[in-house]
């Protein structure tokens, strides 16, 4: 019990040096630059401590929680040698993980009401509600399509640089064709999906399958499906402004 009060103290510690640069940034710029008291102190701190105590959890949720689920069950799937189900299971990791991303949430619901303001869509609850959900689960059914080419590329050993200038051609070949008012959220969708859920699971079951394939390196191959999370959504989003539009 004491061992682990004490990892915990000193899990403690490093979430706080983590946050502290831009703790000190924010401080500099109000007290010498800005030459003004920060408001609410107590309150500042009080959520201060609380995002430091959050941060730790989460991280040490990752550790004992979702990592060893994704290695476990990549090696499991690795082990069955059975490619069909490893490959729906990439995909529903994907898309699972992705729609229930709070940042894809935010943003999609942000989205929904600047477009019901500028005329879109109707300015009704239910359609900003669809647009959202529109938004939401194109996104996820991209990350579930780029987690299935980025298992395809640990166990077939494709190079990952070809991929993804493929991929950004086609980012900027939609861009040429996408509506102007869905760009801007395409790209913002690129970047929400590499958030607190999507990242720890796909990360893991990228090393674990790299780890568990002979002929594999858990550090060149093993990562990268983040990369491909980020880019397809760009594209399948600008292709639903199309769609909708």
């Amino acid at each position: 019990m004491k061992a682990y009060i004490l990892s915990f103290i000193h899990s403690l510690s490093e979430s706080f040096r983590d946050l502290l640069p831009i703790i000190l940034v924010i401080a500099f710029f109000q007290g010498v630059i800005l030459q003004q008291p920060i408001p609410n102190i107590g309150e500042i701190l009080y959520g201060l401590f609380l995002v430091v105590l959050g941060l730790t959890l989460f991280v040490k949720g990752l550790e004992m929680g979702l990592f060893p689920i994704g290695d476990s069950m990549a090696y499991a799937f690795a082990r069955k040698g059975n490619i069909f189900w490893l490959l729906i299971f990439a995909f529903a990791l994907g898309f699972g993980t992705t729609v229930a991303e709070p940042a894809l949430i935010a943003v999609a619901n942000e989205a929904a009401v600047i477009a019901s303001k500028g005329g879109m869509i109707a300015s009704t609850e239910v359609a900003r509600e669809d647009y959202a959900n529109g938004l939401r689960f194109t996104v996820a059914f991209s990350v579930g399509l780029a987690i299935v080419v980025g298992v395809m590329r640990i166990i077939f050993g494709w190079k990952i640089q070809y991929l993804i200038i493929a991929g950004y051609l086609g980012v900027v070949a939609m861009t040429f064709i996408a509506p102007v008012e869905i760009i801007g959220i395409a790209y913002d969708s690129g970047g929400v999906t590499t958030s607190t859920i999507t990242v720890p699971l796909v990360t893991a079951l990228g090393v674990g399958l790299a780890s568990s394939i002979k002929g594999r390196n858990p550090l060149t191959d093993g990562f990268g499906l983040i990369a491909f999370a980020s880019l397809t959504p760009m594209i399948f989003v600008m292709a639903y402004g199309m769609w909708i539009g």
